[in-house]
């Protein structure tokens, strides 16, 4: 499939247009990837895939990318398109360290204040690909500001560093550290929690598609988001539903010190 035209352009030649794809389900990265399409139009031809259906190997084939983007990509990326085209994915640990699921919340419960992206080539084993390149990010804020802070890095430095230098990825090195995937059921706050770890659970599981932070009431299910931590108390939105159905109740309410709005 890498043809003398594609080793050409492997090897960066200027004013050669790319074929880029770039499959991402997450708004914040949706909206990155128009940018960089227009950034680019006229110098590489970039396709955008919002879903796991586009992703199918004939669309592939006919496009004939020279790199498959993947951030934030929540799929199985099958073999049959690795192995014919370089696929890239961006993790959020400083790889070896933090191979698997729900890396931001791993890395937020251990105490991490700052991180690596770690841009990879995606391989039979996950999160063990050769690195291209990785960048710093920060860990402040809720995981709708720290998501999009790091799709901006990997929109603005990272794809056009990859695409400006044609890198060859370097195998991992060092001691690998792996991260279960985290459960709805361990996103419920207890009575045992510090303040900080209070704060810290809601900010780290508010985003898109993510399970709120919660506590239980009776039949009643608390969801938090929104989450300010000032002077020694915790300002929150909260969702009030009942167990049984979904969000079909909201109201202001004061608990536990934690003062939150509608």
């Amino acid at each position: 499939m890498h043809t003398l035209d594609k080793a050409y352009r492997a090897m960066g030649k200027e004013g050669y247009a790319v074929n880029i794809i770039i499959a991402t389900i997450k708004s914040w990265n949706v909206e990155n990837a128009r940018q960089l399409q227009q950034k680019y139009a006229g110098e590489h031809n970039i396709m955008i895939m919002e879903s796991k259906e586009e992703l199918q190997l004939d669309m592939i084939e006919e496009f004939n990318p020279d790199y498959i983007f993947f951030p934030h990509w929540s799929y199985i990326i099958k073999k049959e398109i690795f192995d014919r085209f370089p696929c890239v994915v961006f993790h959020m640990t400083d790889l070896p360290y933090g191979r698997g699921g729900s890396p931001l919340q791993n890395l937020i419960v251990r105490g991490h204040r700052e991180t690596k992206l770690s841009a990879i080539k995606v391989t039979g084993e996950l999160d063990a690909g050769p690195i291209y390149g990785k960048e710093t990010l920060s860990l402040e804020g809720s995981a709708h500001e720290i998501y999009r802070r790091a799709s901006n890095v990997i929109f603005q430095k990272m794809i056009p560093a990859i695409l400006r230098d044609r890198p060859l990825p370097v195998p991992q090195s060092g001691d690998i550290t792996t991260f279960a995937r985290r459960r709805p059921e361990e996103s419920e706050l207890t009575a045992q929690m510090d303040m900080s770890t209070f704060y810290d659970y809601i900010r780290m599981l508010d985003a898109e598609g993510y399970p709120h932070a919660f506590i239980r009431l009776g039949d009643k299910k608390l969801r938090f988001t929104q989450a300010v931590r000032k002077d020694g108390i915790i300002e929150a939105k909260v969702t009030i539903e009942q167990e049984e159905s979904d969000r079909n109740c909201a109201q202001d309410c004061r608990i536990n010190g934690i003062r939150t709005e509608k």
